[in-house]
C-alpha cells in the first residue's frame, strides 16, 4: 500500500485519538513495529494558524519520527488551507490526515466533522483546498470518515467519489455512523461498497480490530487496502507488532504475561513524563492503566489504585504487588476499550438538513482558535 510517496512497511495506520496519540504513544507503538503510518492526535486549524501553546505542544514529533502524520480537522476552506501552507511550509509534516468523522456534539453541533460530508459542496471546497495547499510540498493528503450522520442518510461512498475526484491519496472509513457513535458492531460491509465505487484509491477500514486476526479478515471480506486501527490498541502498542506478522502471514506471537507488559506500562509513563512534566503527565496516564490492566484478573482494588497514581514511585510500587507470571484470560484481547457508548442523538445546527447543496461555512472560528484539538 501507498501514501502518495510514502509506503509503510505494512498496510496499518494508528487511528488519531484526543488525548492518547501523542508523541510518547507513537514512540511506543513504533518501537513494537517501525515503518507504519502513526498519526498523531487531531487539531484545528483555525489553533495552527493563530498558534496556541497547546496546539503546539500537541504538534510535537519524536527527533527519529518518520513519517511525521497528522491529523487537522478544519471547516473553513480558506482557512484549512492557510493551516496546509504553514504546516507544509514550516516543513513540520510528512502526510496530513483531514478529520470529516468526529461525532462529538461541539463538533457536529456546529456543522464540523461527521456532518461535513452532509454537505458535499463544502466537503469538496475543504478537501480541494487541503490538496492544493499540500502539492507543492508533495505531503499527501488522506481524509477519514464515517458511513453518514444516520442509517437513512449515508454518504461514505460520495465522500469518497470526491476524495478520488480532488486527488486525496487515500481514505479511511470508520464503518460506523455518528448516530451509532462506538456502540455494536462496525458495518464492513461499507468498506467493501466504498472500495467497489473508487477502485482506484487506497481504501483503509476502521473498526473492530482488537486482534490481528481481524485485519486479515477484514482485508480479506471487504478488498480494503489497509486497516486503521484505534480503540484495539490502547494499552496494546504490541498490537502493531501482531498486525505486521499476520499480514505477513507469519504467526502472531502470545499475549504478553502480566509482568511484560507492566514493563511496557513502565516505559509508557516515563516517556510521558518527559513530554508534560511529572504531575501533569501522571494524570494522564491514569486512563492508560486500565487499559494496560485490561484482561488481566488483578483485581478491582489494584485497578482503583493505580487509576490513582500520582507519582513514578507509587507506579513501580504498585507494579511490585503484581505476579508477573500472571496471563491475560481467554478472550481478554477482545475486550473493548475507549470508547463504548451509543447510540447518541446527533447534534447539528439549525435547519442544518434543510439545505443540503449549500456550501455555507460554519461559524466556528473563534472556538477553534483557541481549541487544541
Amino acid at each position: 500500500m501507498q501514501i502518495g510517496s510514502l509506503t509503510p512497511s505494512a498496510p496499518v495506520v494508528l487511528a488519531p485519538m484526543a488525548g492518547v496519540t501523542n508523541a510518547p504513544f507513537r514512540t511506543m507503538c513504533r518501537e513494537f513495529a517501525p515503518g507504519l503510518v502513526y498519526v498523531n492526535e487531531m487539531v484545528m486549524a483555525t489553533a495552527v494558524v493563530h498558534g496556541n501553546a497547546k496546539t503546539e505542544r500537541m504538534m510535537t514529533f519524536a527527533p527519529d519520527e518518520t513519517p511525521r502524520s497528522l491529523q487537522l480537522y478544519g471547516s473553513d476552506p480558506v482557512m484549512v488551507g492557510e493551516a496546509v501552507r504553514k504546516l507544509c511550509g514550516e516543513g513540520r509534516i510528512d502526510h496530513l490526515d483531514m478529520n470529516f468523522g468526529c461525532p462529538a456534539a461541539k463538533v457536529t453541533r456546529r456543522g464540523g466533522g461527521a456532518a461535513v460530508p452532509a454537505k458535499p459542496k463544502l466537503l469538496r471546497a475543504i478537501v480541494r483546498a487541503a490538496v492544493q495547499a499540500a502539492s507543492p510540498y508533495s505531503v499527501p493528503v488522506t481524509i477519514k470518515f464515517r458511513m453518514g450522520l444516520f442509517p437513512s442518510m449515508l454518504t461514505h461512498v460520495q465522500t469518497g467519489e470526491i476524495a478520488a475526484d480532488e486527488g486525496v491519496a487515500a481514505v479511511a472509513l470508520h464503518a460506523r455512523t455518528a448516530e451509532q457513535h462506538y456502540a455494536g458492531t462496525a458495518h464492513w460491509e461499507a468498506i467493501a461498497e466504498l472500495k467497489a465505487a473508487v477502485s482506484g484509491l487506497p481504501v483503509l477500514g476502521n473498526g473492530d480490530i482488537w486482534e490481528a486476526a481481524d485485519a486479515v479478515r477484514m482485508m480479506s471480506e471487504t478488498g480494503c487496502d489497509g486497516v486503521v486501527v484505534g480503540r484495539g490498541c490502547l494499552g496494546r502498542p504490541w498490537l502493531f507488532r501482531d498486525l505486521v506478522e499476520a499480514l505477513a502471514g507469519r504467526p502472531v506471537p502470545a499475549s504478553p504475561t502480566l509482568g511484560e507488559a507492566c514493563a511496557v506500562m513502565s516505559r509508557h509513563a516515563r516517556l510521558l513524563v518527559d513530554h508534560l512534566g511529572p504531575d501533569l503527565a501522571l494524570r494522564d496516564f491514569r486512563k492508560h492503566t486500565a487499559w494496560y490492566m485490561t484482561g488481566y484478573p488483578v483485581g478491582g482494588e489494584m485497578r482503583r489504585r493505580l487509576a490513582m497514581v500520582s507519582t513514578l514511585a507509587e507506579l513501580d510500587d504498585l507494579i511490585g504487588l503484581l505476579d508477573p507470571a500472571t496471563v491475560i484470560v481467554d478472550g481478554g484481547e477482545r475486550i473493548r476499550r475507549g470508547h463504548t457508548n451509543g447510540p447518541i442523538r446527533v447534534a447539528l445546527p439549525d435547519g442544518y438538513l434543510d439545505h443540503l447543496d449549500d456550501d455555507a461555512v460554519p461559524d466556528d472560528d473563534a472556538v477553534m482558535a483557541v481549541s487544541g484539538g
